[in-house]
């Protein structure tokens, strides 16, 4: 046995056969499907998710109860080939009575495992753990 393993140690390396090649690994094909700013599937998104945040993060009964003047900023503003994204601003109303600002963008292939479009958000003054800090400036383009 321990002739065995050290001619497999001493062997030569290989190229890898035609079966052996990652082949199928030919890079991202996007197709810049992407939600509009406006369609309930991406402010849905948001709602739970902020309700989520604020519930187990930072014990607030803190909801998003409403969305107004959504509009797209930008859409696809980086080099060809990047990630599909369009970036969107808006006002959200919140339980407290308060009208803040949002910014968000919904993406291509980012939801989970890559199934779907993914959002990422962030409400101006309720970003308490500093993500996209100065007031959410990281969440736009």
């Amino acid at each position: 046995a321990a002739a065995a393993l050290t001619v497999s140690v001493a062997a030569e390396g290989r190229a890898a056969n035609l079966f052996e090649l990652n082949f199928w690994l030919s890079g991202p094909r996007y197709d810049a499907v992407v939600p509009l700013c406006e369609e309930s599937w991406p402010l849905l998104q948001i709602q739970q998710a902020f309700a989520e945040k604020e519930r187990r993060f930072w014990n607030s009964e803190l909801t998003i109860v409403g969305f107004e003047r959504v509009h797209e900023v930008k859409f696809m503003p980086w080099a060809s080939g990047t990630i599909p994204r369009r970036f969107c601003t808006g006002r959200v109303l919140t339980s407290d009575g308060k009208a803040r600002t949002i910014n968000y963008s919904v993406a291509e292939s980012t939801g989970f495992a890559g199934a779907s479009s993914g959002v990422e958000w962030c409400v101006v003054g309720l970003d308490r753990n500093w993500a996209y800090n100065p007031a959410c400036k990281m969440a736009r383009p």
